[in-house]
């Protein structure tokens, strides 16, 4: 009888270790499985963060802050490029006004104010920037200089207007 214990016992052991060994093997299969996978989700967002950087870098290749020439200009007239960035923006932008066209705007709005919504500095000298009356936009094309003082002479060289379909 004892004999008999033994051996169902024994039995009994074996089969629970031939379950947690399948049992294991089943999960390792499933945890390789999702390893796998998300190796390959890294792989693609590693391959998409790339191309969003090199699409950043062709973005930014007409911008100040990438331009080092014209950030050493500003340097050499003894300027914080950063700043001066940010004044130039802040001097344009702040000439919308409520109830009147922008003077810097050649054109005048028909559904609204004309007013200039984003500038973007490309080097020491050029400035694009987007305006709109809420209606019609377009875009302008301007010079700029920074004087002694800080004094900044704006120019339009080139403006149009998108026809409104």
């Amino acid at each position: 009888m004892r004999n008999k214990i033994f051996l169902y016992l024994f039995i009994f052991a074996l089969l629970f270790i031939l379950f947690q060994f399948m049992n294991a093997k089943k999960a390792k299969e499933s945890y390789d499985k999702k390893i796998d996978n998300l190796e390959t989700r890294i792989t693609e967002k590693e391959t998409a963060i790339d191309s969003l950087i090199s699409t950043t870098m062709d973005l930014t290749y007409f911008s100040l802050e990438s331009n080092e020439d014209a950030v050493s200009y500003f340097e050499e007239m003894g300027y914080d490029a950063n700043k001066l960035t940010l004044t130039i923006s802040d001097q344009i932008i702040s000439q919308n006004k409520a109830g009147k066209d922008n003077p810097i705007i050649p054109f005048v709005g028909m559904e609204g104010n004309m007013s200039i919504n984003k500038v973007r500095l490309l080097n020491h000298k050029w400035i694009i920037a987007d305006f709109t009356d809420g209606v019609y936009w377009g875009e302008l094309f301007i010079t700029y200089e920074v004087k002694e003082g800080g004094v900044i002479d704006f120019e339009v060289e080139k403006s149009f207007l998108y026809p409104r379909n």
